[in-house]
C-alpha cells in the first residue's frame, strides 16, 4: 500500500492518492472523518483548526463501501483557503500589495527549503512543509486501519509528556502501556490519567501566556499482530527500521524508540531481554500452551520482526517553530535582523501529532501485512492468514 499526497496548507484542497489498495476492503466516510477529527482536536491547538472542519471526498477506488482494487483517491477541502485565494491563485500575477515572505522562522523549512530551490519568498516552501499536509497522510491511514481491522489489528495513541509534565511511569506500568479509547479520548490533551492531564493543560495556559510554544512525548500502540511480520534477512525488510522512518518523516519529529528504547542501554541484559515462556489462554504457565513472553521491553518487535506482544513504540516532537513571542532572523534579501513571521499556529500540538502518527504506523503494517498475505483481494489474503495462524499453532 503506496500513497502520495499533494496541496498547501493554503491552497485549495489537500488531496492523497493510495495505489496498491486490495479489493474488498470495507470502508466508511465516518471512519475516515473520524479520525480526521481526531487530528483536529487537543488543547493547544491554534485559530487554524476553528475555520477547518476536515471530511474526506473519496473519488475513486470505492464501489458501495468496498475498495475495488483501483487507486483510492481522496481529497479534502481547505476552507481557509477561500481567504487566501489571490495570494495563493495559480495563474497570473501577485495581487497589489502583495509582500513576500522574508523572514524564515528558525526551527521550520523556511530557510533552508528556499536556499534549495531558489527563492526569496520561503512562502513557496512553508506552504508545503507545514503540518496541515498531515490531514490528508490521516485520511489515507483510516484506509490502512481498515485493511488492517480485518486481521484483528488494532492502533491507538496517547500523550505521555507535554513540556516538564510528564504521565507517571507507575500509571504506565500498571496498564501495561496499554490504556482504553475511553479514557484517551474523554481527555483534551489525550493523556489517560486525569491529573496529569489538568497539569498539562495548565502548562500549555503558561506558554501561550508568555508566547511560546512546548513539545512533547506521546506513545502508539497496535495491538493483535501476529508474530513474523517484518522481515530479518534484508536492511530494508525490518519493521522498526520502517516505522521509524515513517515517524520521522512527520513534521517535528525529532526521536523515536521502542519497548525500553534509550533506556535499554543502560540496564544489563538480564533485565532488557524478554523472557521466553507457555502460557494458557487465561495467561497460566502451561507447557502444552502457546509461546509467549514473560514482558514487553522489546516493545512488540524482535531482529526486525513483530514477536506477538503489543507494539508499542514512543516519539518526541519539539515545540511548534511558529510563537507569539518570535525569535531574530535575518531577511532573506537585505539581510537586515528581524522577527521571525507568525503564522498563525499552535501553541501545542503534541495530542494531533500522535493520531499522525497512528496513520504512519498503520500505512507501514498494512504495507507488511500485505507483503505478507496477499495484495489482491482481502478474501484471498484472509485465506493466506488462517493458514499461517494454523501452521504456527
Amino acid at each position: 500500500m503506496r500513497y502520495t499526497t499533494a496541496g498547501e496548507s493554503h491552497g485549495q484542497a489537500l488531496v492523497a492518492i493510495i495505489s496498491e489498495v486490495p479489493a474488498g476492503i470495507p470502508l466508511s466516510l465516518a471512519l475516515i472523518d473520524n479520525d480526521l477529527a481526531r487530528r483536529q482536536k487537543g488543547y493547544g491547538r491554534g485559530g487554524r483548526m476553528a475555520i477547518e472542519q476536515d471530511s474526506a471526498r473519496v473519488l475513486s477506488g470505492v464501489r458501495f463501501g468496498k475498495t475495488i482494487g483501483s487507486p483510492v483517491a481522496l481529497s479534502i477541502e481547505n476552507r481557509d483557503g477561500e481567504a487566501w485565494s489571490e495570494r495563493m491563485a495559480v495563474w497570473g500575477k501577485a495581487p497589489a500589495g502583495f509582500t513576500p515572505e522574508r523572514a524564515p522562522r528558525p526551527g521550520h523549512a523556511d530557510l533552508p527549503g528556499a536556499l534549495k530551490i531558489g527563492t526569496t519568498d520561503s512562502r513557496d516552501v512553508l506552504e508545503r512543509s507545514s503540518a496541515r499536509e498531515t490531514a490528508a497522510r490521516v485520511a489515507v491511514g483510516a484506509v490502512a486501519k481498515a485493511w488492517l481491522a480485518q486481521f484483528g489489528v488494532e492502533i491507538s495513541s496517547y500523550v505521555t509528556r507535554i513540556g516538564a509534565v510528564e504521565l507517571p511511569a507507575a500509571e504506565i506500568e500498571r496498564k501495561a502501556g496499554i490504556f482504553s479509547a475511553g479514557k484517551i479520548e474523554s481527555s483534551s490533551v489525550r493523556c489517560p490519567h486525569e491529573e496529569t492531564s489538568a497539569q498539562m493543560t495548565t502548562a500549555i495556559d503558561a506558554a501561550r501566556e508568555t508566547g511560546e510554544s512546548l513539545g512533547g512525548w506521546f506513545t502508539v500502540v497496535a495491538t493483535g499482530l501476529v508474530p513474523g511480520i517484518g522481515g530479518y534477512a534484508e536492511a530494508t525488510d525490518r519493521l522498526d527500521g520502517r516505522i521509524g522512518g515513517a515517524l520521522l518523516s512527520i513534521p517535528a519529529i525529532k526521536g523515536v524508540e521502542f519497548g525500553l528504547g534509550f533506556k535499554a542501554g543502560t540496564l544489563p541484559g538480564s533485565q532488557v531481554h524478554d523472557p521466553i515462556i507457555c502460557i494458557d489462554s487465561e495467561g497460566k504457565p502451561d507447557s502444552a500452551g502457546h509461546i509467549s513472553r514473560a514482558s514487553n521491553n522489546a516493545g512488540g518487535i524482535e531482529g526486525g520482526m513483530t514477536n506477538g506482544q503489543p507494539l508499542s513504540v514512543h516519539a518526541v516532537m519539539k515545540p511548534i517553530p511558529t510563537m507569539t513571542s518570535p525569535l531574530s532572523t535575518v531577511d532573506l534579501v537585505t539581510r537586515e535582523v528581524r522577527e521571525a513571521s507568525r503564522e498563525r499556529s499552535d501553541v501545542c500540538a503534541v495530542p494531533a501529532a500522535a493520531v499522525v502518527a497512528e496513520a504512519m504506523v498503520a500505512l507501514v503494517l498494512a504495507d507488511a501485512y500485505q507483503q505478507k498475505f496477499g495484495a489482491d483481494t482481502l478474501a484471498d489474503a484472509l485465506v493466506a492468514f488462517e493458514h499461517y495462524l494454523t501452521r504456527i499453532a
